[in-house]
């Protein structure tokens, strides 16, 4: 399997067939498991074998046919999945700080990413520093010797923000720190987050990897070490498992993440170009633009530019507000990486609860959108688009 492209990988790994031979991976819908001994149940309470069960809250044998196929699709000897993508984040970090750890962040994150760094740690006492992602003595300046990790987005939601994740990962190894990234929007076909350095990597499957707006989801990538050591304790005592039916749904999400997220990326720069410099936007951001101010790293970093968009509307939220009501393709919703194109307005939903100056800081401003590409065809996607932008 080794010698199996992603695409391959993708379709292919981590199956678990039955004694009946079935093509589709088997959905095992129990939440618990018998011995045929008491001793055998014992010896399973004391060691569990690689295909062993006990209760689902552990392990099952669908979620890891998942946990198998992402970490084979990421590079990583394991994977642990989770009910989202914040039990995820949650995961990674918490179980492996505790009081008096030092942690570097980069400022700009999702808004519930920011509030278990800002807001939970701090209150078990693990100290967070915060630093513009973008600037590499910003990192330098606030890893510490006593830095057990630093975490960022590879490209930051909802602004398009890209990290130069080798040089950061050079800073914190240095350190002896590991690095957790939220690799979400460089997505597992376009990012190599583990190639550039991440010692642990973690999605929201609920986007790319369903992709289809159905059922939530998250993921754990790492060392079998970190993995089955480290997070898998707190995750199983804690109770963040993912459902066997959700994590069938994205085993079959794996199938067409490749055909999907490329499909998707092709759109997007497509539009990104048609738009730049129109009358109604002060910007256009998307990765893989020329003009993004972090160009260079998007290219090295990532295949293809993403699924999303970032544009900021002149005239603030009434014209954003405006933009979103007018659009009749683009649905209004607060996810990403969706088949179905979808548009959000985060400050007012996603990063609401950030102050006014933590989103100007973050160049949240009031007229930004955050616009994702489906797979519906690119020209009607754009005159969709042009037209709302006409109607501001």
């Amino acid at each position: 399997m080794t010698d199996w492209s992603p695409r391959t990988k993708a379709v292919h790994a981590g199956v678990r067939r039955s004694q009946y031979g079935e093509v589709s991976e088997a959905i095992y819908l129990t939440q618990g498991f018998v011995y045929d001994t008491a001793e055998q149940a014992e010896a399973r309470f004391i060691e569990t074998g690689d295909d062993e069960y006990i209760y689902a809250r552990y392990g099952n044998p669908t979620v890891r046919m998942f946990e198998d196929r992402i970490a084979a699709l990421e590079g990583t000897e394991d994977a642990f999945a989770t009910a989202s993508g914040m039990a995820a984040v949650n995961g990674a970090l918490c179980s492996m700080l505790k009081a008096g750890d030092h942690v570097v962040s980069a400022r700009a994150l999702f808004g519930s990413c920011l509030y278990i760094l800002e807001d939970i740690l701090p209150r078990y006492g693990v100290d967070v520093t915060f630093v513009d992602g973008t600037d590499l003595d910003a990192w330098r300046d606030a890893v510490r010797d006593d830095t057990r990790a630093v975490f960022l987005e590879t490209v930051a939601n909802p602004t398009l923000e890209v990290i130069d994740l080798k040089a950061v990962a050079e800073i914190a190894h240095a350190k002896d720190a590991l690095v957790i990234v939220d690799n979400v929007f460089a997505t597992p076909v376009f990012g190599h987050a583990v190639r550039d350095g991440a010692d642990v990597v973690v999605y929201s499957a609920t986007k790319h990897i369903d992709g289809q707006g159905r059922c939530l989801g998250g993921v754990i990538c790492g060392t079998k070490d970190f993995i089955r050591k480290v997070a898998e304790p707190y995750l199983k005592h804690t109770g963040g498992a993912l459902s066997p039916f959700n994590a069938w749904v994205m085993l079959k999400g794996l199938e067409t993440v490749h055909l999907r997220c490329g499909a998707q990326a092709q759109t997007a720069l497509k539009i990104a170009t048609a738009l730049e410099g129109h009358e109604k936007l002060a910007n256009v951001a998307y990765p893989h633009l020329p003009s993004h101010p972090q160009f260079g790293a998007a290219k090295r970093q990532m295949e293809q530019g993403g699924t999303v968009i970032a544009l900021d509307i002149k005239g603030g939220k009434a014209e954003a507000f405006r933009f979103l009501n007018a659009l009749q393709i683009v649905t209004i919703s607060n996810n990403l990486g969706d088949s179905k194109s979808l548009v959000t307005h985060p400050t007012t939903t996603t990063h609401q609860r950030l102050s006014d100056a933590q989103r100007a800081s973050l160049g949240i401003t009031d007229g930004l959108v955050r616009l994702s590409i489906g797979l519906e065809d690119t020209d009607d996607l754009l005159a969709d688009i042009k037209a709302a932008l006409d109607m501001i």
